[in-house]
């Protein structure tokens, strides 16, 4: 019998490492999607999923069966997610941005050269456009999106994870689905029939 991420917790709690254990395997994969999903960078996702699990393991104590687990574990990661995001984009403004002659600033296209799609296949590709896409959008609009739409969470589990209100959390999605789809308009025709 398959014990709920509940039980396993309260397990852990009381010193049951292998529980613990149990729920890392059972999370490993959803949440590197979701952290990739909104970073777009596997190194960087890594290093936030194992931050993630350790600070479920340092801070196992204050974690309360009044909320999901999966909640709990989701608001750490999109907590980590959000603060590198925000330290990468302050990061980028210096890097990316330069001043001319007449003290006016502007960006420099660097232009991503690591892409080939003769070594990719078809679903790789699409998936190279979407999470292109995904990074041009808000965050604000991504990060609901991919908790929607990648990790299929309900809308109150959302609005628990982030905060917000239940009218937001649907709002946002629906502005972040529409600013996706204007984006990858031109990538995906639907079959005519």
């Amino acid at each position: 019998m398959r014990m709920c991420d509940e039980d396993l917790m309260l397990q852990f709690q009381a010193g049951t490492v292998e529980a613990f254990d149990i729920l890392v395997s059972r999370y490993r994969d959803p949440l590197t999607n979701y952290i990739y999903r909104f970073l777009g960078d596997m190194k960087e996702c890594e290093d936030l999923l194992q931050e993630t699990f350790l600070r479920v393991y340092r801070n196992r104590h204050s974690y309360r069966r009044i909320a999901k687990f999966s909640t709990w574990l989701y608001t750490i990661a999109g907590n980590l997610a959000r603060s590198e995001y925000r330290k990468r984009k302050r990061r980028r403004l210096f890097s990316i941005q330069s001043v001319n002659r007449d003290a006016e600033e502007y960006e420099v296209e660097i232009p991503d050269e690591t892409f080939s799609p003769d070594k990719h296949t078809e679903s790789t590709i699409q998936d190279h456009y979407i999470q292109e896409a995904l990074n041009q959008i808000p965050e604000e609009f991504r990060e609901v999106v991919v908790l929607r739409d990648v990790q299929q969470l309900a809308y109150e589990e959302i609005a628990q994870i982030t905060g917000l209100p239940m009218g937001t959390v649907k709002s946002r999605i629906n502005r972040g689905r529409t600013k996706l789809q204007m984006l990858l308009k031109d990538i995906y025709t639907p079959p005519q029939s």
